[in-house]
């Protein structure tokens, strides 16, 4: 069950002008907010919930201080005390409440953040020495869950790449990489490999930032646990590994949300071409939405849209007009669901000419991987069960070599 860390003292949220502050479960101390003038930070006053009277007093409003001590009885009895280890375990959620608008309440949650927060954890990845990599993703002794443990100890720089974004600037188009460091340091100017390159290339960290919100300061030394963005020069997608040494290092792909809705996109101005394909090809970058292709396509043919909800597909259309200039159509194709077939082109090749796959359109993922659309649950249920040799699985990785 998840747990009510941080409880509010007013009754509704939309009522802004009533919202009063927040009580801290773990403390028992209310934090009380004194709304000041703009562009001046608030008061916050802190209240003791064993203190009735001065909490009474400051709250002011006899309805959220009745609720106040209704909510933090209720709470004591349905919700469980806040337990470390679950929360470590993924068996308990804390719970923060705040207000946005008026910026009461986020400085309680990163500081609880900050001291909930665990240290630096080893990770498994797949280590290679130079030389002698596996390029085939589906071979039998390839493990994608990592076979050898890396901790934080582990001497060379490794981090991963676990988002990507563009046009943070739109002024300077701008792509950064924001990588998870693992293992050893970064320092600035200094040389990476990268999972999905080629043996010995190596990229130039020449900078790195620290970002927070709209806010951004140079790093020049960053630990295990530190978050830093980097320059992306197009290379970099989400679940890469950059890493130092002589041992080729990947850990585990991040896998993408298996999609439901699906549409072709066309752009219907030829002379915004340029511009159109830098921004699908920066979008699909950042995980915004997936890319499907009829087999064997290189690029020349129609571009499908995969995504878990129609809301991507609007993100798409108008971060094109917004960031890049423009238009796009959309044209919805009627499928509800994806499976990617590990078993490879063979399997399908095979299930195709048995007749298995009648009514199920054949794709291929940006990595040239076999994508089966099924129109409804119970077809994709069926051939799953039934062509186990499919191998179908609902989400998809990136692979960890190339």
């Amino acid at each position: 069950m998840p747990l009510v860390y941080l409880a509010t003292l007013h009754s509704h949220m939309q009522q802004l002008p009533r919202f009063k502050g927040v009580l801290d479960r773990m403390e028992n101390v209310v934090h009380l907010f004194d709304r000041a003038e703009r562009g001046t930070k608030s008061q916050v006053r802190q209240v003791p919930m064993s203190d009735l009277e001065t909490l009474k007093e400051h709250i002011n409003d006899e309805e959220l201080y009745e609720k106040l001590l209704e909510d933090q009885e209720i709470l004591q009895e349905l919700i469980s005390p806040l337990d470390m280890d679950r929360v470590m375990a993924g068996q308990q959620s804390p719970l923060f409440f705040g207000s946005a608008m008026t910026n009461f309440g986020v400085q309680l949650f990163l500081d609880k953040f900050c001291a909930m927060g665990s240290k630096p954890s080893a990770r498994f990845a797949t280590k290679q020495e130079e030389g002698k990599g596996k390029k085939a993703s589906h071979d039998e002794s390839f493990d994608e869950e990592g076979d050898e443990l890396v901790p934080p100890e582990y001497e060379e720089f490794t981090g991963f790449v676990f988002k990507t974004q563009a046009n943070l600037d739109p002024k300077h188009r701008d792509r950064l990489a924001y990588v998870r460091i693992v293992s050893g340091s970064y320092q600035k100017g200094m040389k990476v490999g990268h999972s999905r390159s080629k043996m010995g290339k190596k990229y130039n960290l020449a900078q790195a930032q620290a970002l927070f919100g709209s806010d951004r300061e140079t790093v020049e030394i960053a630990y295990p646990g530190d978050v830093i963005g980097i320059n992306n020069p197009g290379n970099f997608a989400i679940g890469d590994t950059l890493f130092t040494g002589n041992n080729l290092i990947a850990f585990p792909g991040i896998p993408s949300f298996s999609p439901e809705v699906f549409a072709y996109i066309r752009n219907p101005n030829p002379s915004t071409y340029k511009s159109f394909q830098k921004g699908i090809d920066q979008l699909l970058a950042e995980g915004a939405v997936q890319s499907l292709r009829q087999r064997n396509d290189d690029g020349g043919g129609p571009l499908i849209l995969a995504a878990v909800g129609q809301l991507q597909f609007e993100v798409v259309q108008a971060r094109l007009k917004s960031e890049y200039g423009v238009d796009s159509v959309l044209e919805p194709i009627n499928y509800t669901l994806a499976r990617w077939a590990d078993g490879g082109w063979e399997a399908v090749d095979k299930a195709d000419k048995d007749g298995k796959l009648f009514g199920i359109m054949i794709l291929q993922d940006r990595w040239k991987r076999p994508v089966l659309l099924f129109r409804n649950d119970w077809k994709a249920a069926s051939v799953t069960e039934e062509e186990k040799y499919l191998e179908l699985k609902p989400w998809s990785k990136p692979p960890l070599f190339e």
